[in-house]
């Protein structure tokens, strides 16, 4: 017979839940990349981000509150747009303007390996 551990003992250690391993290099570097975009002026993300690809409001958003931001800068996209973007009336999507393309930071901490490729590719035009 199989011998089976009695139910009425609890369990001291609380079941956890075993999530995928990571790999701390990784995650090191994730964060210093979200650190270092977060230190980063607002508008320069803004312009960052929009040099790689046409955002609506509220992606473009959602986008910037990942890499962090504040209420008051949050309060002011609307402005920096104004200043950056020009507005694409058939989606409603902004578009970077012409002229700030020169401000452009090939070594931009926030962009991945493909973001840069995409950029080259942008900027060659």
């Amino acid at each position: 017979p199989v011998r089976r551990a009695p139910k009425s003992i609890p369990d001291d250690v609380p079941s956890r839940k075993r999530s995928t391993p990571m790999n701390p290099a990784s995650t090191v570097r994730r964060t210093r990349t979200h650190n270092a975009v977060y230190q980063r002026p607002y508008r320069d993300r803004v312009i960052h981000l929009l040099a790689l690809k046409n955002y609506k409001k509220p992606e473009l958003l959602a986008r910037l509150q990942r890499d962090g931001v504040s209420q008051k800068d949050k309060d002011s996209l609307g402005i920096i747009l104004q200043q950056v973007a020009n507005l694409n009336p058939k989606d409603n999507s902004y578009i970077l303007k012409d002229s700030m393309f020169k401000d452009i930071q090939k070594d931009w901490p926030g962009y991945s390996e493909i973001d840069k490729q995409s950029l080259e590719l942008i900027l060659s035009r």
